[in-house]
This record gives structure tokens, C-alpha cells and sequence, in this order.
């Protein structure tokens, strides 16, 4: 019988052929798609299509490639990625920080906007795509979960405000220079503040709040797109009631041509050309469209599969390069949009792709008629929606060190480039996860004679054998935790200097490597010289295979190891000195009683004075 893979309707379940969600992906959210939801990714990438024009021809601009080629990488790419990916509201193309990668790579080589520099920009489009997809059947997506929860939050946020940044010149109709960082951008904007023009700022207000109003009250009409519309019919109302020009800038006419077909050049020469800016790019590439994936993802209720949006963004970006398309990555901005203009599955994406197409064809003149400052607007209010409020303010009053992660994520996002931002955020996230592991829990147990049973606890204040120490390891013992271990024993030693037996329990203990087990060795070899021994307590299933294969067993010693807590204290009791139990007034184990004690210590009366 052929394996099969359930999936959920909104009322049913339908079972899919594992090898048929292999090779189609997308076969696992065709149950979403309802007449409801088709309508609301319609809408939503009818406005994701509108947005790409002016966005595309800017970012081909900034990549050093004609103006038409960052149309191009918002249509095939954006297709494929959203059918073969594993997000539903990613929406793959053109971006600013992609750009600016690719052209730091590749104008070394060859003059920007050349035959030459296009051709070398789709070979490069081709071998990142090539590694991405490596990447994903190789299943190293997992190299996503250690983004946390923290970094994503704190680089959302960051990345919206740059978003906001970047468009207030057009919303205010002043020219700066481009680049820079969000400093630089303030600081420019500042200057340039007394030459603001009121006309593109009614534009872009009137945009911008007519959006506000119509998401607040109408919240079931597209707002983005009646916000366009009332910004453009507001900017045409005052050209034609003025005599003189308003300076009111608009997107432009673009060419109306379908991406034409081409090919990489896959000439050895070229290739190790290429080599060393591949891999750069490919890292930021999936690092931005996982980042963003998962951002959306979280306020989603959406699980990401890493692999899946390897292979996802590999095909997006192979194809693309014989569709005259770059480098395609996620897109804050459109993704953004996508989710604040209520998408529902990656339909959305698809239809803004080839949405796109019809529309450069059909409708790229019009655009002639749409103002920067309306788009601005826009922009504004998703830059808006993707900050956050809500998680930012339970890490604040929940961890101080994931506050630590998510505002360094922040500010390195709006002060340095956005992939370092990210890697810090990474890094961060590695070290507060390495701190924790490689310092597990070492608390002293001991049982209450108080409770039922002898319950062991945690309690300082109760009495302790003078011969056993009992410990509980919280965690695993690793090459990084080894050290931490062994200066809590031997804090515990010195409280103790008697306790010539140790008992561990292994309750929490999940993995023991070659250091740790090493650890454990000496440990048992030390305490065997001194006249006592080690012992494990509850060792979980598989643990000691490695000692078996390594040796190590045999210095710690089968006989050493129990199953339960029980047993262990009646095996190790006949291993203690019945002197010292004899003058010991604790009794803290059952076994204590069968011990009989001397008559001054047993009769108060006869103690000395």
C-alpha cells in the first residue's frame, strides 16, 4: 500500500500521496484554496502586481541592470517560488538588499547595464539557484531554527522602519541622494525639510489616511487599492486644475514587453568568475527569504519548512535566469503587503506574478498616472503593520536575554547592512543557546523523611548522608557543559569532604558524548581510589550504548548503574562504612534502621553534657 500524507479541508480531510507532495508541493495547501479565499488572493495580488512596477524598475536601476529586468524577476521567479515553496504569503522578486549584493559582485567584472554585465548578472541569477537547490535537497534548512523567535521580531521591526525611511522623500516630494543608512537618510531628509512640496504631501496623505479609514471601517474592502486609486485621481484633480507644473512625479510609462527568453553563459572562465560572489549571495538570498517567511509565518499560525523554501527559491531563481530574471529573493515589501492585504495562500503570489505580465503588457502606460507619493503611502502602512507591538512587549516583560537579542537585531538592522543584522542576530541566538546548554542545573537531593515514600527534594535545610552524595544533572553532558559539572561537584565536595559516594541521577541527562563520558570515568576512578564509588540512578534508554562501544563502561561498571532510586540506595547502603552509619543521627534512608546505634547516641540521657 502506496504511503499517503493527510491534509485538511476546512471541513474535511483528504489524503495526498506522499510522491505526489514531494514533486508538488503546492498539493498541500490546494484544500485551502475556497471561492472566499480565491477572491481575497485575487485582491491581494492585484496590489502586490501594482507595487512591482515602480519597485522593479528602481531595484533593477540600483543592481546596474536595464530598467525592464526588475520587472522581469517579479514575474516567472515569483511564480515558481510561491508554487515550490512552503510559505504562503513570501512573495519572491526583486529586492533593494539583493540588488545592492549583486552589484557589488558583479560591476567589478563588467560595466553596469552592459550586454556583458547582464549576461554575467544571469549566469550568477543561475549558479545561486543551482546552490540554493543543493542546499534544500541536501536538507539544510534546518539551519533556519537557530533564527529565534527574538531575531525575527527585533529584524521585522528594523526592516520596516528602513522601509518607512526610504520612502519619505517621496512622500514629501524632495530628491536625496540614494543609499545610505537610516541615519544618513534622516539626516538628508532634515536638510532638505524646507524644500518639502505640499502638493506630492496631500498626495501622499490623502493616500495614507483614506487607507487607514477604509481598513478601520470597511475592513472587507481592498484599502490599499482604493487608497492608490484616490491617491493618483487626487494628483491628476490638482494637474489639471493648475496652470503650472505641480512637480508631482509619478511612476512613468514602462515598456510593455514579456520577459524575453535567455540563456547563462556557461563558460568555465565565467563560472570561476562568478565562484567566489555565489555563495554570498546565495547565504544573504535565503537568509532574507526565510527571515521573512518566518516572520509572517509567526503571526500566521504557519510552520516554515526550511528545506522546502531552499528548493523553493533554487527553482525560482534557475528558471528565472532563462526568463531574463535576477537574483530573486523574498521581499519585506511585498510580503509584507501580501499578508496586510489579507492573502491566503501562496495563490496570492502566483496571481501578482502573473498579474504582473498582463499588466506590463496591457496597462504598463497608465502607470504614468500613478504619483510616488501615493506608493509612499502605501508603503507606509505596511511598514506599519509589520512592526510587531504585541510580541515586542511580552519579550520585554519575559527575558532580558531574548530582549538583549531582539534589540541588537533591531538596531543593527537600522544602523549596518541587513545581513550582518541578521548574522548578528543568529549569533546571539547561538551564544545565549550555548551558555544555557553548557551550564546544566547540578542540585543536591535528598529524601524527606516528612513526605510519603521519602520523596527525594531540594530542600538545604533537611539532614544528608555523611557517605552519599546524590545529585541531578539537568541536562546534557557535553564537551561544553563538562567543565560547569565538575566545578559543581566539586563545590558540593567541599561542603561534604565525607562523601566519598556519588549518585547521579540521569533523569535530565539526554546526551552524553565522548568528553562527558570521559567526565564520568575519572569520576568513578577518582571515587574508587578514595574508598567510595559512582553511581547512575534512572539512565534513560540508549544512553550508555557509546560507553559500551568506547570502554567507558567498564570503569563506571554495569553493577553501578539502576534503574530506579529504590534500588539504588539498598544496593549502595551495603557499599557505605557501618561505622560512620552507626554514629549517624540523620537516618535519612529506610535502610538507616536495620543500623543499630550506640546507646549514648540513642538515649538522650545518656549523651555527654
Amino acid at each position: 500500500m502506496s504511503q499517503t500524507h493527510a491534509q485538511s479541508g476546512s471541513n474535511r480531510s483528504v489524503y495526498i500521496p506522499l510522491w505526489l507532495v514531494r514533486f508538488f508541493p503546492f498539493m498541500r495547501w490546494r484544500h485551502r484554496v475556497t471561492p472566499e479565499s480565491f477572491r481575497q488572493d485575487l485582491v491581494a495580488g492585484i496590489t502586490g502586481a501594482f507595487v512591482v512596477l515602480p519597485q522593479g524598475v528602481a531595484f533593477a536601476a540600483i543592481a546596474g541592470m536595464p530598467p525592464e529586468y526588475g520587472l522581469y524577476a517579479g514575474m516567472i521567479p515569483a511564480i515558481v517560488a510561491a508554487l515550490f515553496g512552503s510559505s504562503w504569503h513570501l512573495v519572491s522578486g526583486p529586492t533593494t538588499a539583493a540588488s545592492i549584493v549583486l552589484f557589488s559582485a558583479v560591476s567589478a567584472l563588467a560595466e553596469p547595464g552592459s550586454i556583458d554585465y547582464v549576461g554575467l548578472v544571469l549566469t550568477l541569477t543561475f549558479m545561486v539557484g543551482v546552490v540554493q537547490l543543493i542546499m534544500g535537497m541536501a536538507r539544510m534548512g534546518t539551519l533556519v531554527n537557530f533564527i529565534s523567535h527574538s531575531v525575527i521580531v527585533g529584524f521585522t521591526a528594523g526592516a520596516a522602519i528602513l522601509i518607512a525611511s526610504k520612502q519619505i522623500k517621496h512622500f514629501i516630494g524632495v530628491e536625496i541622494e540614494r543609499g545610505g543608512h537610516l541615519h544618513n537618510t534622516l539626516m538628508h531628509i532634515w536638510e532638505k525639510l524646507p524644500d518639502l512640496n505640499p502638493y506630492v504631501t496631500v498626495v501622499g496623505f490623502v493616500t495614507l489616511f483614506s487607507g487607514i479609514l477604509v481598513k478601520r471601517y470597511w475592513p472587507r474592502v481592498p484599502y490599499m487599492i482604493v487608497a492608490m486609486i484616490l491617491g493618483s485621481v487626487t494628483s491628476i484633480l490638482m494637474i489639471n486644475s493648475s496652470a503650472e507644473p505641480l512637480g508631482i512625479a509619478v511612476v512613468g510609462a514602462l515598456p510593455a514587453t514579456l520577459p524575453p527568453l535567455s540563456a547563462p553563459n556557461f563558460s568555465l572562465d565565467v563560472i570561476r568568475d562568478l565562484a567566489p560572489a555565489v555563495l554570498a549571495v546565495t547565504l544573504f538570498a535565503l537568509t532574507e527569504a526565510v527571515s521573512i517567511g518566518r516572520s509572517l509565518a509567526m503571526r500566521s499560525g504557519q510552520h516554515i519548512d526550511g528545506n522546502q523554501e531552499f528548493i523553493g527559491q533554487g527553482l525560482s531563481n534557475v528558471v528565472g535566469s532563462f526568463f531574463s530574471g535576477y537574483v530573486a529573493t523574498g521581499s519585506f515589501n511585498r510580503s509584507g503587503l501580501n499578508y496586510e492585504a489579507g492573502a491566503k495562500t501562496p495563490l496570492a503570489a502566483v496571481f501578482a506574478g502573473s498579474l504582473l505580465i498582463v499588466i506590463v503588457v496591457l496597462v504598463a502606460p497608465w502607470a504614468a498616472y500613478l504619483p510616488n507619493a501615493a506608493m509612499a503611502g502605501i508603503l507606509f502602512l505596511v511598514a506599519w503593520g509589520l512592526i510587531d507591538f504585541h510580541h515586542i512587549g511580552r519579550i520585554f516583560k519575559t527575558s532580558r536575554s531574548e530582549t538583549v537579542i531582539m534589540a541588537s537585531t533591531f538596531f543593527a538592522t537600522l544602523f549596518l547592512e541587513l545581513e550582518f543584522a541578521i548574522f548578528l542576530g543568529v549569533m546571539l541566538s547561538l551564544a545565549l543557546y550555548l551558555n544555557r546548554t553548557s551550564r546544566p542545573r547540578v542540585v543536591a537531593r535528598t529524601p524527606d523523611s516528612k513526605q510519603p515514600k521519602r520523596k527525594f527534594t531540594t530542600n538545604s535545610s533537611l539532614p544528608v548522608c555523611p557517605q552519599l552524595q546524590i545529585i541531578r544533572i539537568d541536562g546534557s553532558l557535553f564537551f561544553g557543559a563538562v567543565s560547569h559539572v565538575q566545578e559543581e561537584i566539586l563545590k558540593l565536595r567541599q561542603q561534604h569532604p565525607s562523601q566519598k559516594h556519588l549518585a547521579i541521577i540521569a533523569t535530565a541527562i539526554n546526551f552524553i558524548d565522548v568528553a562527558g563520558a570521559e567526565f564520568l570515568e575519572q569520576e568513578a576512578k577518582k571515587r574508587r581510589a578514595e574508598g567510595g564509588g559512582m553511581y547512575l540512578i534512572h539512565v534513560k534508554s540508549g544512553l550508555c550504548e557509546p560507553f559500551k562501544r568506547g570502554g567507558y563502561l567498564k570503569s563506571i561498571g554495569d553493577e553501578n548503574i539502576f534503574p530506579t532510586k529504590t534500588v539504588a540506595i539498598r544496593c549502595i547502603f551495603d557499599k557505605l562504612d557501618e561505622s560512620v552509619c552507626r554514629t549517624c543521627t540523620a537516618r535519612i534512608f529506610n535502610e538507616c534502621k536495620s543500623v543499630p546505634m550506640p546507646a549514648s547516641l540513642s538515649n538522650p540521657e545518656l549523651k555527654p553534657a
